[in-house]
Order: structure tokens, then C-alpha cells, then sequence
């Protein structure tokens, strides 16, 4: 697996190896006070142990950059300068045990206001009135308001500010959040776009609002550091699939790539589907690792794949290949955040490893 643990290079930040820690929202932020919208011990411990587990960069999951922009209350978020501070101390840990610290930014859209996966006995629910492109409910949700120019135009500003924030907390990656029908994706897709303005119709134009946020995030987030972007390569709709319905697809993907890289991204971080509540999606072991693939090839630029990447050597045969340049991992690392320091074990392949545990290494 001597693929899999060689260094990889974007600007001036170098990972130690290819295997990385995904985005996986905890749904465990502060929820009230001065600290509200930032990370909380739970992040703490579940960043330490998968960073002294072994990984390279260990990406904090989707962070809002405005209130109506959250899922939930026990979302993160980067939208006042007050919450640098608790992201600061979470990237410095990263940092101080061996891993390169990155932040996803997003902003929900539709999908807003849906609550966590799991009731909180202690806590009301609440809701708040979403934005979108169009107003186009995501399955039985509410109907979202319809973003106005100048309402498209403070969110544009709302990205680069948390930019700028993540910036100032220490991180050194920074994703923004494309894919999995957030308010990004639901510009691209055409299953939840139905403007008619020059943010709608053409291709070209349900790109503009992605362009624009990339713009105004590059201009705000250090040059000298990597800027990623999560994309859905394709919604599973028509184009890609028997299904009728319009969707987004990988053809629009590798254009859009190709235009996120003249725009200064450095990486695509392919994933695929959440546009619609119902799309048929094959899920099987590496399923995405097509999508990546092609983007890599076709729009010239490197890219991550992500999705039931399971075992070492699956994740070796992708880099190998030149499927893509890096993996990602979820579910693995959930259930075991020594994953990555298991691989290398087995691969021969000497990661460092924290002082207070020398003695079950010698």
C-alpha cells in the first residue's frame, strides 16, 4: 500500500498521506450563549481520536455560515467573529497531533431546519422559514422562500466571511460544500432550480451562484492555502439514469470542475446524490470512485472520492489506479478510528505516534 501513504502537496500545505478523515456532521455544537454554533467536547475527543488514529487531514463536518443556513440548531457555524475562539482551540488540537486541520462551510438552503437525527428530551424543536432558489419544498418539508438578488448576494458575502473566520481559527483547508442538495446544489440541479433569471435555465447560469461564492471565498481565504469543493457528480435523475426526471449530471460535473479550477479550487471532493428524497442510487462497495475518476481526468484537476471505502486495499487500489488523489473516509473511521494506523501497520508503514503511547510501539 506504498500509494496510499505517500505525501500529497496542494499550494503549500502538504498531507502526510492519502487517506483522510470526511466531513460527518455530530449534531453536537453549543446550542446556547456567547459560544453558540461552535464545537463542544464531544468534538474534542471525537477529532483527537481519530487524529492520533492516524489521519492525514481530518476535514470539521458542514459549519453554517448564517442561522437560516443550519439544519439544526446543534449545527457549527462561522457566522459572528465571537465563534473563532472555540474553532480555534479545535484546529490547534488537530494541528499539535499530527494532522492538517480543515473546515467545510455550507449553507443549507431547503434542507434547513430539519432538526438532528435523534430526539433531544431536554429541548423544544425549532424552525425557521428556509431559502432556496425556487420555491420547490425538498420532499414533504416546507416550502422555502425564494432567495432575492440581494438576498443571493449576502450569502455570496456570508461564505467569504467564514472564510475569513476559518482562516483566523488556524485551519488550513477549507471545503465549500457543493453537494448533497445544500443551497449550492440547488442552484446546479435543475430538480430545484426553476428560475428564469440569470441565476436559472442554462447550465451556465445555474452555475453562476456556485462560481461567484468560489470567487468571493478565494479572494477571502489565504492564497497559499488549498481551497476544496464537495460536489454530487450527479443527482441519479435523467442523464445518468433511466429515471425522467431532470437532474444534475456528470457531464455538468466535469464543466464545472473545469471551471472551479481556472477559479482557483484545487480539488474535487466528488460525491454524488440529495438533490431529490427518492432518487434510485446503486449504493455498493466504491460506487462513487467512477464519478472521481472521470472529474480527475476530464477537467484536468485532482480530486477525493468518498462512499463505502472499507478496507485498505480498496482505498490503495483507487489511488494506485489514479482514480483519484486521495480518499476520504466516513462510516470506516466511526467505527474505528484507528483505521488509517491499522493500514499502515499492515503495510509496514511507520506513522508518528503521541508520546503517552511509546510504550505499545517499543
Amino acid at each position: 500500500m506504498t500509494d496510499l501513504f505517500t505525501p500529497l502537496t496542494l499550494r503549500d500545505v502538504t498531507f502526510a498521506h492519502r487517506a483522510w478523515m470526511s466531513p460527518m456532521m455530530q449534531f453536537s455544537a453549543v446550542v446556547d450563549g456567547p459560544e453558540a454554533g461552535t464545537p463542544s467536547d464531544w468534538h474534542l475527543q471525537h477529532f483527537g481520536a481519530r487524529v492520533v488514529g492516524g489521519v492525514a487531514l481530518a476535514m470539521v463536518e458542514a459549519t453554517a455560515v448564517h442561522p437560516v443556513g443550519r439544519s439544526s440548531v446543534y449545527d457549527l457555524g462561522l457566522w459572528d467573529d465571537a465563534q473563532v475562539p472555540g474553532f480555534a482551540r479545535l484546529a490547534g488540537f488537530i494541528a499539535d497531533h499530527g494532522a492538517v486541520p480543515g473546515i467545510q462551510i455550507v449553507h443549507a438552503g431547503r434542507k434547513g431546519s430539519t432538526g438532528r437525527p435523534w430526539p433531544d428530551p431536554d429541548r423544544a424543536p425549532e424552525s425557521w422559514t428556509t431559502v432556496a432558489p425556487s420555491p420547490i419544498p425538498f420532499g414533504r418539508n416546507d416550502v422555502p422562500a425564494e432567495l432575492g438578488r440581494a438576498d443571493i448576494a449576502g450569502v455570496v458575502a456570508g461564505f467569504a466571511d467564514a472564510a475569513r473566520r476559518a482562516a483566523a481559527a488556524g485551519f488550513r483547508v477549507l471545503e465549500i460544500h457543493g453537494a448533497h442538495g445544500y443551497l449550492i446544489h440547488q442552484f446546479l440541479s435543475p430538480a430545484s432550480n426553476a428560475r428564469t433569471d440569470e441565476y436559472g435555465g442554462s447550465r451556465a447560469n445555474r452555475m453562476r451562484f456556485a462560481l461567484e461564492v468560489v470567487a468571493a471565498v478565494r479572494e477571502a481565504w489565504p492564497a497559499h492555502l488549498p481551497l476544496f469543493f464537495r460536489v454530487s457528480a450527479t443527482d441519479w435523475l435523467a442523464g445518468d439514469t433511466d429515471d425522467p426526471r431532470p437532474g444534475w449530471t456528470v457531464a455538468d460535473t466535469v464543466a464545472l470542475a473545469t471551471e472551479l479550477r481556472t477559479a482557483g479550487v484545487d480539488l474535487i471532493d466528488v460525491s454524488t446524490g440529495g438533490a431529490v428524497p427518492d432518487a434510485r442510487i446503486p449504493v455498493a462497495p466504491g460506487y462513487q470512485v467512477p464519478f472521481a475518476k472521470r472529474v480527475r481526468a476530464e477537467a484536468d484537476i485532482p480530486t477525493t472520492s468518498v462512499g463505502l471505502i472499507t478496507d485498505a486495499e480498496q482505498a490503495e487500489a483507487i489511488i494506485s489506479g489514479g482514480d483519484a488523489d486521495a480518499v476520504f473516509l466516513g462510516r470506516s473511521l466511526l467505527r474505528n478510528p484507528n483505521w488509517v494506523r491499522d493500514a499502515a501497520q499492515r503495510a509496514g508503514v511507520a506513522l508518528p505516534f503521541p508520546p503517552q503511547y511509546t510504550r505499545a510501539f517499543t
